[in-house]
């Protein structure tokens, strides 16, 4: 039997053994589930506890994290804020300066287009007188080339060389020079020169034959055509030389290159242009003034009975003399002809690219009357509106 206390009334009550296990397993299994349940609910507490200690945490974190951004963001601020005013000033000392270089440029602009249009009007005066001076030069040469290589317009080749033997007549007072009118066998020449010493004594003989270009167009005749006859009209007047001067086949180098001696096919004949006719007649009488002394001393030497080796030497001396003066006449006047070509077409160069100067300087002339402070600034808004309020400035 057991004794069991009411812990309500204090009532002892006995029980036997198996109510007493009966009992002890009900109060192990009230207490175990009190125990259980308090155990439970401890546990459900504890865990709301946590999850509102977590919560605090969490919050208490979130707080503290959004404090530092905050307070990062508040320095981000500050610095920006810092270099904001930073800019301000330099987008203020910038803007300033701007003005300044607007002013100064449109200062130097202007100065600079005043001082081109005072430059420009001096260069353009001297082009001018440069231009007119070279154009008359190479005027000047084309007129003395074609004056050296044609026959005077207006005139026939006869009356050409008329007319230039008559500018020189001076310098021959003794000689003869005319139309050879004598007709003999047929035949006669176009002009014959003769040319004495004072005392009277013939030292040289010319027979001429004029050849225009002209005159033979519809047979197309060439120099050789006319040298035979030539030959003949200077044997049958006596003449010592033979001269066809000709205009005949133009486009030919040897003929246009200066006097060409034909003496390999007729004695004593040579071709020439028209231009060397006064030339070929003073070379000739030159050298041959020379022989007039040689006749003279063949004369005293015949009375002396000498022997005339001596004579015939000087005479093949005279004639080498001769072939050498006529040799370098050729050169000379080749030389002359080329050197008047080279200056032609210098100044003709010289010209071209004076012509050439003017135009980039009347170019360079238009792109400066083009310049405005609106093609100044093109592209760039922030120089128009401080162009346009310094207008409105200037304007107020």
């Amino acid at each position: 039997m057991k004794e069991l206390k009411c812990p309500k009334c204090g009532n002892v009550f006995t029980v036997d053994e198996s109510e007493y296990a009966a009992l002890l397993s009900q109060v192990k299994n009230a207490e175990f589930e009190s125990e259980l349940a308090r155990r439970v609910h401890e546990l459900e507490q504890s865990h709301k506890a946590q999850q509102q200690a977590d919560q605090a945490r969490q919050a208490a974190e979130q707080q503290a994290a959004q404090l530092r951004r905050d307070q990062q963001f508040a320095q981000q601020v500050q610095a920006l804020q810092t270099q904001i005013q930073s800019l301000q000033a330099q987008i203020a000392q910038a803007e300033q300066q701007k003005q300044l270089a607007v002013m100064e440029l449109r200062q130097k602009a202007l100065t600079e287009y005043a001082k081109k249009e005072q430059e420009l009007a001096t260069l353009r005066s001297q082009m001018d007188a440069q231009l007119k001076a070279m154009q008359a030069q190479v005027e000047y040469y084309k007129d003395l080339k074609t004056r050296m290589s044609t026959k005077m317009v207006g005139e026939t080749l006869e009356q050409h060389c008329a007319t230039e033997f008559a500018r020189i007549r001076s310098l021959f007072p003794y000689a003869y020079f005319e139309k050879d009118n004598e007709v003999v066998e047929g035949t006669k020449g176009d002009f014959v020169f003769r040319d004495y010493s004072e005392d009277k004594v013939e030292y040289i003989s010319i027979m001429f034959e004029m050849k225009n270009e002209a005159d033979e167009t519809a047979t197309k005749h060439k120099n050789e055509d006319f040298l035979a006859k030539l030959d003949a009209d200077r044997r049958k007047k006596g003449c010592e030389y033979a001269i066809l001067v000709s205009m005949l086949e133009p486009d030919s180098e040897l003929y246009n290159g200066g006097i060409v001696d034909m003496c390999h096919r007729y004695e004593k004949m040579y071709v020439i242009r028209p231009q060397f006719f006064v030339p070929i007649i003073t070379l000739l009488c030159q050298t041959n003034k020379k022989s007039l002394d040689a006749k003279r001393e063949l004369a005293i030497v015949k009375a002396q009975q000498v022997d005339v080796t001596n004579f015939e030497e000087k005479l093949m001396t005279f004639k080498d003399a001769f072939g050498r003066n006529v040799r370098l006449a050729n050169e000379r006047f080749a030389d002359a002809i080329d050197e008047i070509d080279k200056t032609i077409a210098h100044l003709q160069k010289v010209r071209e690219n004076l012509v050439k100067s003017g135009d980039n300087l009347s170019l360079a002339d238009k792109k400066l009357q083009e310049v405005t402070i609106k093609r100044l600034t093109a592209g760039n808004p922030t120089m128009q509106a401080k162009f346009e309020e310094a207008k409105g400035e200037s304007e107020s």
